[in-house]
């Protein structure tokens, strides 16, 4: 899975969160985590204080904004703005996974294959 933004914030130090059982689990089964550094400017805010982030950031493949031309174009074919949400879309279609995202209005538009995330 590629995990957006969203979650990240929503859980960012929450130990027992769903999305740190999914993180762990992963790491565990040697499954592969994915990102964006377009996602991790949005969350990354204080490392002091995010120490959980970057223990779980260990285990995720980081994808650069390398997409340019694709993405622009998922943008103009979506009708949206959001450069970080089209870039997800993009890398999730390339690697064949899903986006693990609290953002559904903008993943459905983006013609996105998404997992909604509500917290946990």
């Amino acid at each position: 899975m590629i995990i957006d933004a969203g979650p990240l914030i929503a859980d960012s130090e929450r130990l027992n969160s769903r999305l740190w059982a999914l993180v762990k689990r992963a790491a565990e089964r040697g499954e592969p985590l994915h990102t964006t550094h377009p996602v991790l400017a949005q969350v990354w805010r204080d490392p002091a204080r995010q120490a959980n982030l970057s223990r779980a950031l260990r285990h995720f493949d980081v994808h650069a904004l390398d997409e340019s031309v694709a993405v622009g174009r998922r943008l103009a074919v979506s009708g949206t703005s959001d450069v970080v949400d089209a870039h997800l879309a993009v890398v999730a279609e390339q690697l064949g996974t899903f986006i693990l995202t609290t953002d559904r209005e903008d993943m459905t538009r983006l013609n996105a294959r998404f997992e909604f995330y509500s917290g946990g």
